[in-house]
């Protein structure tokens, strides 16, 4: 079992002594563990995942809302553009590549392609199974989340063992 231990702190500002504070948890087995979390291959991906959201929305707004570019077309490029961008992110930042590859790259759109399949299934199969809409949603994303990780873990960076940065 671990245990925190007490910091003596001689100081009259509350600031002063949560800092020193959470620099003790930071030191401890937790603070490990958060590290270690945060250097995790799958939570970088989950990351880049909800940056490529973003990516996603805004550049949907912009062609849409305010360039008024048919739905579907938009839609379409929105999505290209959010799977480069998480491609580069993943190559980069998640699984350290040396370099991005058009091999790589084609891989990972036929991995998020596959994801995509999941989810609408999943999502298909919960809901005509009587599963209210938002929570088959919530579980259909969850399915082709580990779908879209385990292919480019296992296939699109084919196991690779790089160092998180």
């Amino acid at each position: 079992m671990h245990r925190f231990r007490t910091v003596p702190v001689h100081t009259d500002e509350p600031r002063a002594e949560a800092e020193l504070s959470l620099k003790s948890v930071a030191s401890t087995a937790w603070g490990a563990r958060i590290r270690a979390l945060l250097k995790s291959r799958m939570l970088r991906f989950a990351v880049v995942g909800g940056v490529g959201t973003v990516v996603n929305t805004a550049v949907l707004y912009v062609l849409h809302g305010l360039l008024g570019v048919p739905l579907l077309a938009a839609s379409a490029v929105a999505v290209e553009v959010a799977v480069v961008n998480n491609y580069l992110l993943n190559d980069w930042w998640t699984f350290t590549a040396r370099a991005p590859s058009l091999r790589r790259f084609g891989k990972f759109n036929v991995s998020m392609l596959t994801g995509l399949g999941v989810n609408v299934l999943v999502l298909w199969i919960l809901v005509h199974g009587g599963v209210p809409l938002m929570p088959a949603n919530v579980l259909a994303i969850g399915a082709a989340f580990a779908v879209n990780y385990a292919s480019s873990a296992l296939w699109v960076w084919d196991g690779s063992r790089g160092s998180a940065r």
